[in-house]
């Protein structure tokens, strides 16, 4: 029993013990120093008990201490694996964008190469002379009818 319970208990123990109105102080003095007695005789029992209750104690903190190290280790060994999975995952990120990248480059690079082939048919300062040359050496007449096959039906004769 704590120092504080035996102290409210003497308290109890002393309003209860205390004369009524009218009595003398010393009427239940042989009753309460009884009752007093019998308290200390079962606090000296309690004390057996509590050298039990201190081992019990003992023994579930220390299977609370090997239960916290185990959960310890459980929850660092989780967020190892966590912290390797967020590794991985940016990694694959970072791949995934580079390879996005170089698809991206390649399809501009293609483009530039089919610009610069266009760019060969281009009609410039330069070449202007040559071209309207090879217009009129080869005359187009685009003036035809065709049917619903995509077969040229009639064509006007260019003048």
């Amino acid at each position: 029993m704590s120092p504080r319970g035996s102290l409210v208990l003497l308290a109890l123990l002393l309003l209860l013990a205390a004369p009524c109105p009218g009595q003398h102080w010393s009427h239940g003095w042989a009753e309460f120093k009884a009752e007093v007695v019998q308290r200390k005789r079962e606090a000296t029992l309690c004390g057996e008990d509590s050298a039990e209750q201190a081992e019990e104690h003992q023994r579930l903190m220390a299977w609370n201490e090997e239960e916290n190290a185990r959960q310890r280790l459980r929850r660092e060994e989780r967020i190892r694996k966590e912290q390797e999975e967020q590794k991985r995952q940016k990694l694959q990120a970072v791949e995934n964008q580079a390879r996005k990248l170089e698809a991206f480059l390649k399809e501009k690079e293609q483009e530039v190469l089919q610009l610069q082939e266009e760019a060969k048919s281009f009609i410039t300062p330069e070449n202007l002379e040559a071209r309207i040359e090879e217009c009129l050496d080869n005359p187009r007449n685009y003036n035809f009818a065709i049917d619903k096959d995509g077969r040229i039906v009639k064509r006007t004769v260019l003048s």
